[in-house]
């Protein structure tokens, strides 16, 4: 196949949705806080939490764990986080190296042989091991492969829609991994849980990750209708004419900008992700699963819907009018929290998501506008350090809980960050390298 077409194959679409199933088992990460949920601390009466039954051993089907303080629990998801961020760039130069097969499946079988691990070690060692480092390390190789493979297939004009429904995948995986991880839980134990989870999504990408390719040599994917400028015009647009290597991107400030875009727009979300379940707990009790699986459609609505109005709007509009909306949810959260407000909490906690879902669909989109599809498995490696840098906020809010028995300080905190990426987002625009300026001559 060589040339331009009028349509995209259907190939096309099956790459799509096959990397949204490998990032539906990716997606465990979102889901963490109902195992935090039942590995934390039990408070006293007085709202604080009792640190005397740190390290006491857990009875019945849990036989052999023992309850952890807020940052211990808070440790192997920031800890997931980071490697995550850190393996996304060798994740990157093996999926532009050697194909999305490899990276998918890799990965995918690291996250399932990690999950196994942790249920097998029933220890906060075994939960560093096994989702932690090994989780990690599944989810930056696996994470890296199937984005980049399905925008080969499509045009600029569509890169926010498809980039929101592969990604749209990891997001929605806690919409059935909570209730899920909460039966298993209840059923078979916090061993069994993680165990059966293994097990299903050593399947799951096994299957996904044979469907994963890339576009036929010479494919030419088809383009969105030109919009002509006035004559002797120059054309200056928000998209890059070259392909940009990793080195040269590097050199550029506004590589830097996006790195630091990505840490606003995370670290904001990893806080409400981190601590879903323990928000909702004390007005939802036993159901707070519902607020972290609403958590996950909604992120992963946010991945595709940012995409789409980005598409139409431009990325930098987006990104400012999902991070504002979500600041001021998070200068509120104190208040509404204070209020015991079930319907407040779903709306300030569902735009947080919303927020946190679409930056995922809006990043690797700046990097594809900003620096070209070619590359963009090892270059959306390198932007994906802020993810892994965003995880500050978790761990801090995990502290600031143990400290002063709310998250108000990291909330307030949170919203700051936001506001001053978005000023960031307004500066950035896309660099414009030397071939550029040579073609326009």
């Amino acid at each position: 196949m060589a040339g331009p077409i009028d349509k995209v194959p259907g190939k096309a679409w099956v790459v799509t949705f096959a990397g949204t199933a490998i990032n539906l088992c990716l997606g465990i990460l979102y889901a963490w806080s109902v195992w935090g949920a039942a590995l934390v601390i039990p408070k006293l009466p007085d709202g604080k939490f009792d640190e005397s039954k740190i390290g006491t051993v857990m009875t019945g089907m849990n036989a052999g764990w023992t309850y952890l303080s807020n940052a211990q629990v808070a440790t192997p998801f920031s800890l997931c986080v980071i490697i995550f961020a850190l393996l996304m760039i060798p994740g990157g130069r093996i999926q532009d190296k050697y194909g999305p097969k490899v990276g998918a499946t890799v990965g995918g079988l690291f996250l399932a042989a990690g999950c196994i691990i942790a249920g097998m070690m029933k220890s906060y060692n075994g939960l560093i091991l096994g989702f932690g480092i090994m989780g990690g390390i599944g989810m930056g190789i696996g994470y890296a492969a199937p984005t980049p493979a399905a925008l080969k297939w499509f045009g600029p004009h569509k890169r926010g829609l498809i980039a929101g429904l592969v990604v749209g995948g990891y997001g929605g995986a806690a919409l059935y991994i909570a209730p899920l991880a909460k039966y298993l839980i209840g059923a078979y134990g916090l061993s069994g849980s993680f165990i059966i989870l293994g097990v299903v999504f050593a399947v799951v990408v096994i299957i996904a990750g044979q469907l994963l390719a890339w576009p036929p040599a010479g494919y030419i994917p088809p383009a969105a209708t030109p919009v002509k400028a006035a004559a002797g015009a120059p054309v200056k647009t928000t998209l890059t004419a070259v392909d940009w290597a990793a080195g040269d991107m590097v050199k550029t400030w506004q590589y830097y900008a996006l790195v630091l875009m990505f840490i606003g727009t995370t670290q904001s979300g990893l806080l409400i992700i981190a601590f879903a379940a323990p928000l909702a707990t004390p007005l939802l009790g036993a159901a707070a699963w519902i607020l972290v699986s609403f958590g996950g459609f909604v992120n992963a609505a946010g991945r595709v819907g940012t995409g789409m109005y980005s598409d139409k709007i431009g990325r930098a509009n987006a990104y400012t009018v999902n991070c504002v909306a979500s600041a001021l949810c998070l200068f509120l959260m104190p208040t509404i929290i204070a209020q015991k407000s079930v319907f407040l909490l779903f709306i300030a906690v569902g735009i947080a998501y919303w927020q946190y879902g679409g930056g995922l669909a809006l990043m690797p989109s700046f990097t594809a506008d900003f620096y070209g599809p070619k590359n963009l498995g090892f270059n959306y490696g390198m932007v994906f350090i802020g993810w892994g840098l965003g995880f500050f906020m978790a761990r801090l809010g995990g502290t600031i809980r143990d400290l002063t028995g709310s998250l108000d300080y990291a909330f307030y905190l949170s919203g700051l960050v936001l506001i001053l990426a978005v000023v960031i987002a307004r500066i950035a625009k896309r660099p414009d390298s030397v071939s550029e300026a040579a073609m326009a001559r």
